[in-house]
């Protein structure tokens, strides 16, 4: 493989005429938003000056941006039996996702409470629910259909066992594999992920898989060497407004960010994954996928909202002209 070019011609030719460009294996979550001038403290009451609802989840955030964008998607995912599985289901649809596999499930959706406060910062709780009950055996029954597509993309808000199942797949029908260690899990197992093409961690991400810190850029690098080590390609740590750093076993390059004024950073890593995911399988390569990435999500902060504020693939052409 070339530094700069990633072979998808192989997982192509076996697409066919039905196949998928993209299979995304992950979450379904209804946003919950509050925006907050701060955080009560503990037995206080503060009133917040808005609120909104949203759909989110990693998976469905990095679906819909690259679907938004062009890619033709195919969506493996839980939603619960209550009231916002069905919007979320209708939401796929909107945003032309194959929901085949977008499997009802005896339990409640997935829902994340979001804490944005006035300086666009945001802390988020995460309440699983029908996500957690994700299985391999769902991925295996999906298998045709994910064997069809051209990458597989996975985060780690779904079972670690499903991702490892996921993985496997992508080796068997040598479809390149993209894994968002996501929110960032501990007990990850680097030998069962090193089959992925491509990791994509954020600097806290990437300390907590490595066990190393990342106080500086270089400080960065060595961490990011550690997953070159295990065996993974490609490995690129989003560094918020600063850009992302790709590193492979050749290539060391450091992407520069987009400055723009932030309102709500919420969703802005899931819309550089789904950008960058977009641009890998209609250019393969991987420098340009991370400059369109970087402005992608650049432009997400500057709206409120987590899908909401991820532009069309006409939008984003009228960005890139201007």
């Amino acid at each position: 493989m070339a530094a700069d070019r990633t072979n998808l011609t192989g997982a192509a030719s076996s697409a066919g005429e039905g196949g998928k460009d993209i299979a995304v294996i992950g979450s379904s979550n209804m946003d919950l938003i509050t925006y907050i001038t701060r955080m009560p403290g503990e037995g206080e009451t503060v009133e917040a000056p808005d609120f909104a609802m949203g759909f989110g989840g990693k998976g469905a955030n990095q679906a819909v941006s690259a679907s938004r964008l062009g890619s033709r998607v195919l969506m493996l995912t839980r939603v619960g039996n209550d009231l916002f599985a069905e919007s979320t289901i209708e939401n796929y649809r909107r945003n032309g996702i194959d929901t085949t596999h977008v499997l009802p499930t005896e339990a409640a959706s997935g829902v994340a409470p979001i804490f944005v406060d006035e300086e666009s910062r945001n802390s988020i709780l995460i309440v699983k629910g029908a996500n957690a009950l994700l299985s391999p055996q769902d991925v295996r029954r999906a298998e045709d259909q994910i064997a069809a597509c051209r990458l597989i993309v996975l985060q780690l808000e779904i079972p670690l066992e499903t991702v490892y199942e996921a993985v496997a797949l992508g080796k068997r029908h040598s479809i390149p594999v993209l894994l968002n260690p996501a929110p960032a899990q501990p007990d990850l197992e680097l030998e069962k992920v090193r089959d992925c093409q491509y990791i994509v961690p954020n600097e806290s991400e990437l300390s907590l898989l490595t066990g190393m810190p990342v106080d500086s850029l270089d400080d960065v690098r060595n961490a990011a060497a550690v997953l070159l080590e295990v065996g993974i390609a490609n490995v690129i740590v989003t560094l918020g407004s600063r850009g992302a750093l790709w590193m492979t076993r050749t290539e060391d390059r450091l992407i520069p960010g987009v400055a723009v004024e932030a309102r709500d950073t919420t969703g802005a890593g899931d819309a550089f994954i789904g950008c960058f995911s977009h641009f890998l399988v209609s250019t393969g390569d991987t420098a340009t996928s991370l400059e369109m990435a970087n402005r992608y999500s650049a432009d997400s902060v500057t709206k409120r909202g987590t899908q909401s504020s991820y532009a069309t693939k006409e939008e984003f052409e009228e960005i890139l002209r201007g």
